[in-house]
């Protein structure tokens, strides 16, 4: 699998390692781009739009690794889900609510989401999303 189809696009499956090298290279950016946006070396503008053009890629390399797990990539939902409860607020429910609902439940998403994509092997050979996972060719 070239780079281009690992990351634009949402056909073919990937295995564990390319998932990983994603998301490390995500956070890392992530966090270079928080630093340099708080540092005001950077305007909330670009940081913004930069955050915009990496929702695609990770968007491809999720959906991706869901079909090799034999699921659909509307299970990809569930993170955006965890990111909605995560920014909202909950401070009209009162009590342990506004924990529960605005950091535990989300936590939990992201927690089981990691672990189902990046611990758990893929359904082996053929299945309906397409033939056996494909290594990514970084050169």
């Amino acid at each position: 699998m070239t780079i281009q189809l690992w990351l634009f696009s949402f056909r073919g499956r990937i295995g564990r390692r390319d998932f990983w090298v994603w998301i490390v290279a995500w956070a890392v950016s992530m966090s270079l781009l928080f630093t340099l946006a708080g540092n005001q070396m950077l305007s909330t503008q670009t940081a913004a739009f930069i955050l915009v053009c990496l929702f695609w890629p990770t968007a491809a390399v999720v959906v991706k690794r869901l079909h090799d797990r034999g699921k659909s990539g509307a299970w990809a939902l569930l993170i955006i889900l965890a990111w909605m409860l995560l920014a909202g607020n909950w401070g009209m429910l009162g009590g342990v609510w506004v924990w529960a609902v605005g950091r535990f439940i989300p936590t939990l998403i992201m927690v089981m989401m990691l672990l189902d994509l990046g611990a758990f092997l893929g359904t082996q050979g053929e299945n309906k999303y397409g033939k056996a996972t494909q290594e990514v060719k970084y050169r």
